[in-house]
This record gives C-alpha cells, structure tokens and sequence, in this order.
C-alpha cells in the first residue's frame, strides 16, 4: 500500500530523476540532501524506488530500534548505530559496510534540518576509511527532481572534495529554500 501511495505521490507532483545511478558499484555512500523538511524523507523512500535502489539503508540510534518501532524501521532500511559507543560512529558503519558483500548508505551531509554553515565530514570519513565512492544525490523541489551526480572515490584533498561536493548542492532548491545549501556556494563558483 505505501507503494502504491509513494508511487501516486511521484507522478501527481510529476517528479523525475536527472542523471545516471551507478548501479555498478556494490557499495556507495549516498549523500542525499538539502534535508529542510520532514517531507524529505518521504521524498527519499520515493527517490529510492525510483532508482531502483529499495535496498540503500539510513542510520538510526540505536534507542529507536525497539518494539515494535524497530521492527518498521528495520523493513524500511533502518540500521542501528551507537551514538555513546567506545567505537566512534564512522567505525561502526564503516564495519557495517566491511560486513556486507552490498550496501548502499543514505546520508544527509547536513546532519540536521536547520540551516548550517558547513557540511558535517562523517559521510565524507565513512567513504574514505570504506574505500568507498561517494554519490551526491540532491532533492530539487523548485524542478521536482532528485538530481544524481557523479560517484567519486574521496581523494587525498579533503577540502577540495567538499568543495566539489558543495558546487554540486548549490543550484539545488530544498523543500524550505533559507535552509538549504545554496549560501554555501564559493563565490569563485558563482561564475561557472
């Protein structure tokens, strides 16, 4: 039935996916965002579907994964991480990736709805340590698309990634357009 209505819910508000997925890698961190809007989640599981991706997991602290929260959260790509844990967060996940053969990982860079002045570097330390690409996917609700960037493997010049990785946000419009990550633009990029 959800389905059906995430279905509906894409071709009513006539949705559309730009670019290519690159189906042919195993693992990938996804970083999905601007996140302004509870809707974005929703428009998430929708994008997932429409990519062809229903297996790409989020994280979650662990105290939400109890009966029988945990249960839908897990059937919906929930995985539990340890936000207290000796292990800090980005070894736990970058275990859960060295435990499975395939396992895609949603991210909001953001690490909240509100409006930041930097991105948060865990996605980007995940990817790394993973040996794992990073996919930029953004959420244009001005164009009512879910933009698919290139995969690129983290390099040796973090800044120079992140900067590559903020140019790619900054024509994309979020669900509450003053949270989203378009002021984060360098104004030499402004030009191109």
């Amino acid at each position: 039935m959800l389905r059906l209505f995430l279905k509906l819910y894409w071709k009513f508000f006539g949705w559309k996916i730009s670019g290519t997925f690159p189906h042919q890698y195993k693992k990938i961190v996804l970083a999905v965002a601007p996140h302004t809007h509870w809707v974005d989640v929703m428009t998430g599981f929708i994008a997932r579907q429409a990519l062809q991706i229903e297996h790409a997991k989020f994280l979650g602290k662990k105290e939400l994964f109890v009966w029988p929260l945990g249960w839908i959260l897990r059937k919906m790509g929930g995985t539990p991480v340890d936000r207290f844990a000796k292990k800090g967060m980005v070894d736990q996940v970058v275990a859960l990736f060295n435990a499975h053969e395939t396992f895609m990982l949603g991210i909001s860079p953001e690490g909240t709805r509100k409006r930041v002045d930097s991105l948060r570097t865990g996605f980007y330390h995940i990817a790394k340590k993973a040996g794992v690409p990073i996919v930029p996917i953004g959420f244009d609700y001005a164009n009512r698309r879910v933009v698919v960037g290139d995969a690129f493997f983290p390099g040796e010049d973090e800044a120079a990634d992140l900067k590559k990785i903020i140019a790619f946000y900054a024509d994309i419009t979020g669900k509450r357009p003053e949270l989203d990550l378009r002021h984060l633009k360098q104004p030499e990029d402004a030009s191109n």
